[in-house]
Parts: C-alpha cells; structure tokens; sequence
C-alpha cells in the first residue's frame, strides 16, 4: 500500500471512529518548513510542497465536504480550494472573514459549482449571489466569529468532514479552542526563517500541550508527511 492509500485508509477510518457530536469532524493539514514557517511574511505566501506532496493535499481535499480558510489567506493567496491534482470531487469552500473583506475579484467568488460561504460577524448587505453565500455567525471574545457557534452552523448545513487549511492565525484558534480531530503535516526540508504556523495557545505547561496520539510519519518525494490524532487529556506523555 503507497502512502496515499495509507492516509486516505486511515482518515476514513478515524473520521468514522472520532466523529464528533453537533460539529464537523476537522482535519488541519498544512505545509511548513523545519523550523515551522509557512512563508516568508504573513502576507506573503511561499509554495512549500513538493509535487507528490501537493498531489496528497488534493486528495484530503476529495475526502471533505468543506475546506476552510481564514480571510487572511483569500487576501494573500487568491486560493481557489479545488480539486485539481487529483481524481474527486470539490469540497465546499468556507471563508472566516468576521468584517466582511472578501474582495470582489477574489478567485472564490467566480466558481459557480459551489457558491462560497463566508462566515462572518456582520449584517451584510451583500446579496447571496455572485459566487458566495453569507451565513452570520456570533462573535467570540475576540470580536472575531466564535469557531464553536461556526462548526455548528456548518453541521447544520451538512458539512460532517472539514478540512482547515490555515492560515496561522486559523491554525493557532482551531488548536487553542481543542477542535482540531486529525492533523496531517507537511515539513518541507528547508529553513525559512519566516511567518510561524502556530502561535501562542496560551499554555504554560508541558502537561496541557496537545499531543498526536498515535503519530506516524513517511517521506512522501522530497517532503516527509507527519500525521496523526489529537489528544487533549492532560497528563499524556
């Protein structure tokens, strides 16, 4: 079995086992450098993934119903967050942006599959049209859309498998809030000095980080693939 096989066997399986009650099941999948960035500057993105690599990320991507990305990401990188280097089908596009700064011309608005669905904090004047469909969802703390009152929403609206593609500030809430169920990881072996991919989970004790539990890793090309659950009781080691 190649490792494509692997992955695709294992993620079913895990999705059927840890599905969660009232929420999507989430996987976080991302790319970084050894030293954990995920580009040069946060508005600046880098492509990190080998081929093989960028083939396996289309691949999860078949396996979602959704796949979601923070605003930050749309304004950096113009993503269409398709399936393009694989066989399947196209996940429903999902957008946190709490202040409404989708840009008109943003790729994801020209797809007329499936319109995108911003998730966001405000009242919107904008009609469901034009390649997006905005669902209003209540603030956190933070003034930002609260994740939790997010996954619910999308439960209701049939996403049962989410896939979270960053970026940083994505990455660092969905593991500080515990929501994150599997996480594939792609280190690519370069040092880049640069934007991280995780930021403070505000925990100050080794007891308390979250763990991948089981872990696996395999060179995938010239990339090494690192994949596994999450596991938040305290006290694993």
């Amino acid at each position: 079995m190649n490792l494509n096989d692997t992955i695709e066997h294992w993620l079913t399986s895990t999705q059927k086992s840890l599905s969660p009650a009232n929420r999507p099941f989430v996987t976080l999948s991302y790319a970084q450098s050894l030293d954990g960035s995920i580009a040069l500057r946060s508005s600046e993105p880098m492509a990190l993934s080998g081929n093989e690599s960028l083939r396996l990320t289309h691949q999860l991507r078949s396996m979602h119903d959704g796949i979601l990305v923070g605003i930050g990401t749309v304004l950096s990188d113009d993503p269409q967050l398709n399936v393009r280097h694989w066989t399947g089908n196209n996940p429903q596009p999902i957008v946190l942006d709490s202040q409404l700064r989708m840009p008109s011309d943003a790729r994801l608005r020209q797809c007329s599959e499936k319109p995108c669905w911003i998730l966001t904090t405000q009242e919107s004047e904008w009609p469901n049209q034009n390649g997006i469909e905005i669902c209003q969802s209540q603030p956190g703390s933070d003034g930002r859309v609260c994740l939790k009152n997010a996954l619910a929403l999308l439960y209701e609206k049939g996403i049962r498998h989410l896939m979270v593609e960053g970026g940083a500030h994505v990455i660092t809430a969905f593991l500080k809030e515990q929501l994150v169920d599997a996480i594939v990881i792609t280190l690519v072996p370069r040092i880049v000095g640069g934007y991280k991919a995780v930021g403070d989970l505000e925990i100050n004790a080794r007891v308390d980080l979250p763990a991948i539990n089981p872990f696996h890793s395999e060179r995938l090309g010239d990339d090494l693939i690192l994949w596994g659950t999450l596991d938040y009781r305290k006290g694993v080691e």
